[in-house]
């Protein structure tokens, strides 16, 4: 029985995209033991997961070099038969590189790549599910499977949420990390002001989100809506449950964009200065990605964001405009 270790400690979003990985794996290993690496503060999306066997998780802010050796013994005593790494960067090479285990693989790019036994090129030209799963299929006949990412709520985290289906809702992720990736609130005003069907709008995100959660709720002068502001109120699964039973979901493009593709569920993502070229767009069956009409010289003006727009108009994000499409 195979034992197998990914390895993905990198954002919200990229956690969520490499559970396509898992997928891949079970199916061509439906006997193997799957264990996942994760950063400290993702692992409550992994509650359950049916796939993984052990959840390992690194600690990036308190005592990270001490905590990355903690993790390169344990996963050397584990005597793995294969360890993937699906970052491209030295820790995560680190990791893969002197894990002992029989089959390390990674993408060429990672700084430590030469420490491995699979090498597998890595480029922009697909999406980022399709990009991991490559490192699945370097030595086997290809993919078994739907590569999408899949996230598993389980009846209590559904329950939790249920009665918010007592009435037509949608719900808004207005927050990013990134400036330059956030959608402005004067647009989530303006468009939530224009909505002419009686519905709730269930703002999402997490504890640091409330306060523009709440600007943008008590801004928006609609008698057709009714708001109440989840942010930090919600376990990670439970915003899922809550996303995969809504009308339509509208993000940016960030974290609960990647948790409405996990679940299927129907996602309106506004790119503001990243495109959908890089690799990250919605995969829901009903989605897809709003952004400026404009041809724009200054976009997209990087991989991630900014803390503010560098040409100083910010019309990748000003320029949007949103029409409900609820039927």
């Amino acid at each position: 029985m195979a034992q197998i270790l990914v390895i993905q400690t990198a954002f919200l979003g990229d956690a969520i995209l490499g559970t396509a990985v898992l997928e891949e794996l079970r199916a061509q290993y439906p006997h193997a033991q799957i264990d996942y690496l994760v950063r400290k503060g993702h692992e409550a999306l992994f509650e359950d997961h049916p796939f993984i066997r052990q959840l390992l998780v690194w600690n990036k802010k308190d005592g990270k070099y001490k905590d990355l050796w903690r993790l390169l013994k344990l996963i050397r005593n584990a005597h793995y038969d294969k360890v993937i790494t699906l970052q491209r960067f030295a820790s995560t090479g680190f990791l893969t590189g002197f894990s002992g285990a029989k089959e390390r693989i990674g993408f060429s790019k990672n700084p430590l790549s030469f420490l491995f036994t699979q090498r597998v090129p890595h480029t922009y030209t697909k999406h980022e599910v399709l990009r991991n799963c490559d490192l699945v299929k370097a030595k086997t006949n290809g993919a078994t499977s739907d590569p999408r990412p899949k996230l598993y709520p389980q009846k209590r985290h559904f329950e939790k949420v249920r009665h918010y289906q007592n009435a037509p809702y949608i719900t808004i992720a207005p927050a990013s990390v990134w400036f330059t990736k956030q959608w402005p609130k004067e647009k989530w005003i303006e468009f939530l002001s224009s909505i002419r069907e009686e519905m709730k709008v269930l703002i999402i995100g997490g504890p640091g989100d409330k306060t523009l959660g709440d600007e943008i709720a008590k801004a928006t002068q609609n008698s057709y809506l009714s708001f109440e502001n989840l942010c930090g109120e919600l376990a990670l699964l439970e915003t899922a449950a809550l996303m995969k039973i809504a009308m339509l979901n509208y993000t940016n493009d960030s974290g609960p964009m990647h948790i409405a593709s996990a679940m299927n569920a129907p996602t309106r993502a506004i790119f503001c200065s990243t495109v959908e070229d890089f690799g990250f767009g919605p995969l829901s069956d009903d989605s897809y990605v709003i952004q400026t009409p404009l041809k724009l010289d200054c976009r997209p003006c990087g991989l991630h964001g900014h803390k503010q727009c560098p040409e100083g108009h910010f019309k990748c994000a000003n320029s949007i405009r949103i029409e409900a499409d609820f039927n």
